[in-house]
């Protein structure tokens, strides 16, 4: 599968995911709004093909705090926000990020730019390739794995990739949506932050 060939799917595909889901996004927008305020999307930087900085783009699932702080984001994530986490709702906005170029439908998802210097080489492949909206982690089970689990799984993508295998992870990824599979990593509202594998570490 050549680059412009994905290129054009992911592009067609996007919109017609906006066309179609256009009322959904809508009613959530709405909710957010409503009971949390402005602003309606969540901004953050993430990393992309080659190590690229990007903003990703998502609905809004908790209340504001001074920071990132992944300690507090159990007290933080709101009823709707568990909801919209749970449908991959608030996962809509990335077909911005899909349109702009930023992202794919397919790949790893797109991770922190602080986790870049935490990788090893071969993890850092996962960039080999434009980050998705979904990807062989979230169908294989999503937050439910660790982050070497995680990590082989995207390289493994890279690796493999193809228009075939892309068709089957967007097949497997709504069965995943609708069971609400793999939302949170156990003990934690979301995954817990990655600080580097014991390899890793141990080479250090």
């Amino acid at each position: 599968m050549t680059a412009t060939v994905k290129r054009l799917l992911d592009v067609t595909g996007a919109l017609a995911l906006l066309l179609v889901t256009s009322p959904l996004f809508a009613l959530a927008a709405l909710a957010v709004w409503a009971t949390m305020g402005r602003p309606i999307v969540f901004r953050q930087a993430r990393t992309g093909l080659g190590g690229r900085i990007f903003t990703l783009f998502k609905l809004r699932t908790m209340h504001s705090a001074g920071g990132h702080d992944l300690a507090n984001d159990e007290r933080r994530l709101t009823t709707l926000g568990r909801f919209l986490r749970a449908s991959s709702l608030d996962e809509l906005p990335q077909l911005i990020n899909v349109l702009r170029g930023d992202m794919s439908l397919v790949g790893p998802r797109p991770l922190l730019p602080s986790y870049l210097e935490r990788y090893s080489p071969e993890q850092a492949r996962r960039h080999d390739v434009l980050p998705g909206i979904t990807g062989l982690t979230q169908v294989k089970g999503r937050n439910g794995l660790s982050w070497d689990e995680k990590f082989a799984l995207d390289v493994w993508y890279v690796d493999h990739r193809s228009l075939r295998l892309d068709a089957w992870i967007l097949w497997r990824t709504l069965a995943t949506v609708i069971r609400r599979e793999g939302v949170a990593a156990g003990g934690h509202a979301t995954m817990p932050e990655f600080f580097g594998s014991r390899s890793v570490e141990g080479s250090r």
